[in-house]
């Protein structure tokens, strides 16, 4: 018996010895090299990378705490070559580590890729592309204490144009994903149900901007490649042209916890922002921080009339001029708007959906559900979200 005490006094000593030396190599490891220190050990020990200044000197503060940088590329879209050589240089001229390189496949459009920059210790996780790949690397983040940047390179850049950054400004997008501001912002997820078969599947997909079902994504999923291309976020609207005679919607929708209520619609939006291409205001009081969903539908009656009506509507919602009780009874045309922390919508057909801009197929059934502040973004500084 007593050996068996002696045998675990032994034990409990190597084990303490052997702890003792991993943290003092850790530590040791640290002041030399931080990022040559696994991620759990850097945590538990809080050892962060200290990167010599233009004086020689330490970085202090945001720049300290953020020195790794990875980007998620989509490879496909022009520029990326020429992209990576200022991104090295930025980075080098800040005395920051080089930065990871990821490229997109077919089938990973960046939630795998920027997973694997968390787990190889990147600080910032930048996405390099268009929505796409703007929401399969916030899938990765959403939850976690990694910020996000973003370079656009897309047809519609919805979520970059709600964050007020200079699209067309590479220099500017580079000094705010390396040195910019940090905000918490929502995310929203729709929970596909009862999917047409054959069209879509049973699932939950996170979106940054907005959800839909009806036109809006009948006009995402019509969209001409060439014309993306060519016209930028214009070939949208000449995909939409070929669904306004289509048939109104009949949906039951219901808000958090509340009673379903029946109603006649051209589309249905579960919006995180409200900005859209072309300096449109679709839901003009839509904030990536409030915590909460605006729920719009959206109705047009009347042929070409009510259409008309129904974007001169939308145009001047961005003035600040909503529609009047009173003007509603005279109107072609209606936007419904509402809010909420959930919704659910009940439609009598399967109907297409979407999710920031990419097609879904149809469903029958949709559940729309806010995360607040469940990402952390880089933004410009002096920018609030």
């Amino acid at each position: 018996m007593v050996w068996v005490i002696v045998l675990s006094v032994v034990a409990l000593l190597l084990a303490i010895v052997a702890l003792t030396l991993t943290v003092t190599i850790a530590r040791h490891l640290g002041r030399r090299d931080p990022l040559a220190v696994p991620r759990f050990w850097r945590r538990t020990l809080r050892i962060t990378p200290a990167v010599p200044g233009p004086a020689g000197g330490a970085l202090t503060g945001d720049a300290e705490r953020r020195a790794q940088v990875a980007f998620v590329v989509n490879p496909t879209k022009d520029g990326t070559a020429e992209l990576r050589e200022r991104a090295m240089r930025a980075c080098a001229i800040r005395y920051l580590p080089e930065p990871m390189w990821l490229h997109t496949t077919e089938a990973d459009p960046g939630t795998g890729q920027a997973r694997d920059a968390i787990e190889a210790g990147a600080d910032v996780v930048v996405a390099v592309g268009g929505d796409g790949t703007v929401r399969a690397v916030a899938e990765a983040l959403a939850g976690e204490d990694v910020a996000m940047g973003i370079i656009p390179l897309g047809t519609g850049n919805l979520f970059a144009r709600n964050l007020d950054l200079p699209l067309t400004d590479t220099g500017a997008l580079l000094r705010t994903v390396l040195e910019g501001a940090e905000a918490r912002v929502d995310v929203g997820w729709l929970d596909v149900e009862r999917a047409f078969p054959g069209h879509g599947d049973d699932g939950s997909h996170l979106f940054l901007v907005m959800a839909g079902a009806g036109i809006d994504a009948e006009m995402v999923a019509g969209a001409d490649p060439v014309l993306k291309k060519r016209l930028g976020w214009l070939a949208y609207f000449f995909a939409a042209v070929e669904h306004l005679g289509d048939k109104r919607i009949k949906a039951t929708v219901a808000v958090d916890d509340g009673e379903g209520v029946e109603t006649e619609m051209r589309t249905v939006l579960l919006a995180n922002a409200g900005k859209l291409p072309g300096g449109l205001q679709l839901i003009p009081d839509a904030s990536v921080s409030d915590g909460e969903l605006d729920i719009a539908t959206l109705d047009a009656r009347g042929g070409l009339v009510g259409w008309t009506e129904l974007f001169g509507s939308v145009v001047a919602q961005g003035a600040g001029i909503k529609q009047t009780e009173l003007l509603r009874t005279w109107r072609t045309s209606r936007i419904d708007h509402r809010r909420g922390r959930s919704v659910t919508i009940e439609m009598e057909n399967p109907q297409r959906v979407q999710v920031d801009g990419e097609s879904l197929g149809r469903a029958q059934r949709i559940h729309g559900r806010i995360q607040p502040g469940a990402l952390l973004i880089r933004v410009p500084v002096g920018t609030h979200p």
